[in-house]
């Protein structure tokens, strides 16, 4: 997933249609939302219209589908709905609902997609936050024999596999190479189920929105006349039968490894539920709601650490290691460029500083000066003037060297910086400082969210040496 802005839908949209379990009629609205806002369901059917927002730690129950709950309101089956919103990713949205179960629709993401698509997507002012994964993060279920593995990858990808061993399914496998596929290549796969779990939902009082033509049967056993009589007279569908390929009425199947596509699509829409679009390949081998929701908790957890792990702790109490003093003796930089106001941790391969944002720079004045925002140079820059501390404090005569960019990459924005702002200044070095050139990555916290980071490559010269 390349890094973008947020986005939402440009105006509101309706669909209606019949929950797949409690069989009610149920309209949703889908209204847009502004930045940061997330995916949030609220049940205006209910006193108050409480708010739940779309979050893995608020499921309550995976029994088929996905179940939120917050304070006693729940919502119900929102995973086709998670994926279509990752799948185009809306990043804001507020989905009010008269009921607490989601509409099933064709069994598929694809008539939320199709909504949203009509109405619309709308780019934000705010940039997206996208997590790199950095390390591998696995979950194992040794008795269902189920699977999930996320690895560091530059975009999200997903894997799945599944077994059933049934000789109608066989074994079958899906793969989504980039967000980009969700739409043509996953969007309409539908649900599906076993006959035999059929008749369990059903004698259980469940499925009683269910239709045949929003959901997958396979038939994994030899039906008689009487059977099928039954199942024609609880569908309301006189002409049920058994198709060569062992599926239960005329469906035809959308694509050989449909099921497959939808335990995909569910991966997706259960995952979303994380809360923050992940740079990841998943790969899952007989997933289910149960082990995805087990796993994005265990993302969600890894994420949370992750962030609080990297932010260097700041407090404004302690005394600086190095003050403006001290920094004008190392670096050359002067108003209005000098970006360091104190160095508060420094050692042999690392150095954090502290830039106070404030109302007062020069370059608010001409640059989004009705919403100031600080440049992504200058915030560079800031990253680069602290490895230069780190750099030049080895030296006996600083004050004759300068160093000079020679390559930035991967450098990425990821949240605005506005006056009052407070920029912690993290540089690592990469590698051991060789023949004057300096590899380090730096990455730019305010509290402790991450706005920038930046792989930096420079030379240090001395001063008279130096061309332009």
């Amino acid at each position: 997933m390349n890094l973008t802005n947020q986005q939402t839908l440009k105006q509101p949209a309706t669909l209606s249609g019949t929950g797949l379990h409690t069989g009610q009629k149920v309209t949703l609205n889908f209204l847009p939302a502004p930045t940061n806002h997330g995916i949030k369901f609220q049940r205006v059917d209910l006193p108050e219209s409480p708010i739940i927002p779309a979050d893995v730690d608020l499921v309550v129950s995976v029994e088929r589908g996905t179940t939120l709950e917050k304070n006693g309101a729940k919502v119900a089956t929102v995973e086709h709905l998670m994926a279509a919103c990752l799948g185009l990713q809306i990043d804001n949205l507020l989905v009010e609902i008269n009921g607490v179960e989601i509409p099933i629709m064709d069994g598929s993401s694809k008539p939320f997609l199709d909504v949203f698509e009509a109405a619309g997507i709308q780019e934000q002012q705010e940039l997206r936050e996208v997590f790199e994964l950095r390390h591998p993060i696995s979950y194992k279920d040794a008795e269902s024999g189920v699977e999930m593995l996320a690895m560091p990858s530059d975009h999200y990808r997903v894997t799945a596999m599944i077994d059933y061993q049934s000789p109608i399914l066989g074994q079958q496998h899906a793969s989504l190479d980039h967000l980009n596929d969700f739409k043509k290549e996953f969007a309409d796969a539908r649900t599906f189920c076993f006959l035999h779990e059929l008749e369990i939902l059903l004698n259980a009082g469940l499925i009683r929105g269910g239709d045949l033509n929003n959901a997958i049967v396979v038939v994994d056993r030899a039906i008689n006349e009487q059977e099928v009589a039954r199942l024609a007279g609880i569908f309301n569908k006189p002409d049920i039968k058994v198709v060569e390929e062992g599926i239960l009425n005329n469906v035809k199947l959308r694509y050989a490894n449909e099921p497959a596509r939808h335990k995909l699509l569910d991966i997706v829409g259960d995952l979303a539920l994380v809360g923050i679009p992940i740079n990841a390949q998943i790969i899952a081998t007989r997933p289910g709601h149960k082990s995805n929701i087990e796993f994005g908790k265990k993302l969600k957890a890894y994420i949370k650490k992750a962030r609080l792990d990297d932010a260097p702790e700041y407090d404004v109490n302690d005394p600086a290691i190095y003050d403006s003093v001290k920094i004008k003796q190392l670096l050359p930089h002067r108003y209005p460029f000098a970006l360091v106001d104190k160095i508060i941790k420094i050692n042999e391969k690392e150095v954090v500083g502290i830039k106070n944002v404030t109302a007062n720079e020069e370059f608010f004045l001409g640059h989004f000066p009705g919403n100031p925002v600080m440049p992504g140079v200058l915030q560079i820059e800031a990253l680069a003037q602290t490895g230069g501390i780190l750099v030049l404090r080895e030296y006996p005569d600083p004050e004759n060297f300068d160093t000079y960019f020679l390559k930035i990459e991967k450098a990425k924005f990821k949240q605005k910086v506005v006056p009052g702002d407070t920029l912690i200044l993290k540089m690592e070095l990469l590698s051991p400082v060789r023949r004057g050139i300096v590899e380090m990555k730096g990455t730019a916290y305010v509290g402790n969210k991450m706005v920038c980071e930046a792989e930096l490559m420079a030379r240090v010269q001395r001063r008279e040496a130096a061309t332009k």
